[in-house]
């Protein structure tokens, strides 16, 4: 399961991408808008420090304004996928999209019947938003494990991304569900890293070291 940061923040993404660890990007309107610049700007210095995919995520809401909006972010570099809501007009302009040879994200998608149609254009992912649905009093995680065994089921090629995790259970709980990629806020990511048994172990490694080394000076 590929690893991504659902941020906008140029510094976080620098800093786990330090990590090693960091296979993609995912952006939203709401992410764009904390940076307080330019959204080509900010999105341009994101695809420039990953290698990996970075999602775009449209703002037109009729399906050929959505298109060529799409198509021009498609531009904006080669590792650029753009989203498109689960929407009538966003599944024509995905579509067209798609056949084009642009990869496309089909976001806001909170149930198997949508993500069925997500595959059915030929969308590259497909993001069913686990904790949102959690929100509304109904099992997300069930709903990515359903997803995920229609498309095995079904051959489909589209990627299962689950989206809105909010906490590290959630990553663990999606890689055993079977989902292609795991998207996070930087809170979640730094927290799969952590935890109290490694800083103690860590702790009394070097404690026993420090001693080891004090022991050997004295006797030197």
């Amino acid at each position: 399961m590929r690893l991504f940061l659902d941020t906008a923040s140029i510094e976080e993404i620098r800093e786990i991408n330090r990590w090693g660890v960091l296979s993609g990007v995912t952006t939203n309107p709401s992410l764009v808008a904390k940076e307080g610049r330019s959204a080509e700007q900010v999105w341009k210095e994101i695809l420039a420090e990953v290698d990996g995919d970075v999602s775009l995520e449209t703002t037109e809401l009729e399906a050929e304004a959505m298109y060529r909006q799409g198509k021009e972010l498609a531009q904006l570099g080669a590792n650029a996928v753009i989203k498109v809501p689960m929407t009538p007009a966003g599944l024509q302009a995905g579509k067209r999209l798609t056949e084009e040879g642009v990869r496309v994200n089909v976001t806001l998608v909170f149930s198997p019947a949508q993500a069925i149609l997500a595959a059915e254009i030929g969308a590259y992912i497909v993001s069913p938003f686990l904790g949102r649905i959690d929100d509304a009093a109904s099992d997300g995680m069930e709903v990515l494990r359903r997803i995920c065994e229609i498309y095995d089921v079904q051959g489909y090629e589209t990627q299962v991304l689950a989206a809105s995790l909010r906490h590290p259970m959630h990553v663990v709980e999606a890689a055993l569900a079977g989902a292609d990629i795991a998207t996070m806020p930087y809170d979640v990511f730094t927290k799969l890293v952590k935890h109290p048994l490694t800083d103690i172990g860590l702790d009394r490694f070097l404690t026993d070291w420090e001693a080891l080394r004090r022991k050997l000076e004295e006797g030197a």
